[in-house]
């Protein structure tokens, strides 16, 4: 032992053991980096493979509900339309962007909608004049003047120029309503699958899968948003296009933070928590509103129907006294 002691204590031995101690550090040092693998390009290659998976099964699931007639995805012009459309030329004097936002927003996506959309706005006019001044000259029994009768069907035909476009609105306004309604809830469970620690992609697919029982129109709309946010180049295309096509203020303010989370790093999750609890107030706020207008409205069917009945049971007693009726 005490041989042991000595021969560890040596210098020479010392300066030995360092040196060999450093050549192994040395070559530790030049030789890990090269046995270690790339983790940050094998990572990489991770989430570009998940990030193909996700788009494809998201086009997968929305050409299934195309073919079940669960949403009005892209849908192609259809063989007579398109020849009408290119016989009057009809794309250069109706086409706009904001008639294909105006149909995006109700729903309607592709070229098939815009060219029956243009179709019908040149047909239904003639056709509304036409079945006008039959009705008006020959079925009728108005004693009207035949120039009076002609310009009431050149009237109806004004009217049915507008038919498709009242239409349009219409639908989208019920879409908006829906996707309003059920938005704040949605904002709700994309917060919850973010802070879980899911991507926004499959955070966004996740809420549009469960948002389908409250709200298909919105179903619809995150799912498309879902597919735009795995192959578009930036991510901020996705949302722009989300808000232009839901054409909501609650929408396009959310859409505005997950842009600017996107742009300067911040938490996703700090920016969907205020926005949903802002979206929660305004739900909130348009719910009192309609409540507090409750009783102007209330007015007039309480003075046709209500006031007469009461009338009717309070001074019923007095009159049968007065008139000595049994």
């Amino acid at each position: 032992m005490i041989e042991f002691v000595n021969l560890v204590t040596q210098p020479d031995f010392l300066v030995v053991v360092l040196a060999a101690i450093c050549t192994l550090a040395t070559i530790l040092t030049f030789a890990l980096p090269m046995l270690a693998r790339d983790r940050v390009n094998q990572r990489m290659r991770v989430m570009a493979v998940e990030r193909d998976t996700l788009r494809s099964e998201r086009l997968a699931q929305m050409a299934v509900a195309e073919r079940n007639g669960g949403g009005r995805l892209r849908q192609a012009p259809k063989g007579y339309i398109q020849q009408i459309v290119d016989a009057l030329d009809l794309k250069s004097k109706l086409d706009s962007d904001e008639l294909r936002m105006k149909l995006k927003t109700a729903g309607y996506r592709g070229e098939g909608p815009v060219l029956t959309y243009m179709v019908f706005r040149v047909f239904i006019p003639p056709v509304i004049f036409v079945v006008a001044l039959l009705w008006l000259f020959f079925v009728s029994d108005l004693e009207w003047p035949p120039m009076i009768k002609v310009l009431a069907s050149l009237a109806a035909a004004f009217v049915g120029f507008y038919l498709p476009n009242v239409f349009v609105q219409n639908i989208a306004t019920k879409r908006k309503t829906s996707i309003e309604q059920a938005f704040p809830d949605s904002l709700d469970m994309l917060l919850i699958c973010v802070q879980s620690g899911m991507s926004v992609e499959a955070a966004f697919g996740k809420v549009a899968r469960e948002i389908t029982v409250q709200s298909v129109e919105l179903a619809e709309e995150l799912s498309l948003t879902t597919a735009e946010l795995s192959y578009l180049p930036e991510r901020r295309s996705a949302y722009e296009n989300l808000a232009k096509r839901t054409g909501l203020e609650g929408v396009k303010s959310v859409c505005t933070a997950l842009v600017q989370a996107e742009r300067y790093g911040t938490p996703v999750g700090q920016a969907l928590r205020v926005m949903a609890k802002e979206n929660r107030d305004i739900r909130m706020s348009k719910a009192e509103q309609k409540a507090a207008a409750l009783p102007p409205k209330l007015t007039v069917p309480m003075i046709l129907f209500f006031l007469p009945v009461l009338f009717i049971a309070i001074l019923s007693p007095a009159i049968i006294t007065t008139m000595g009726w049994p």
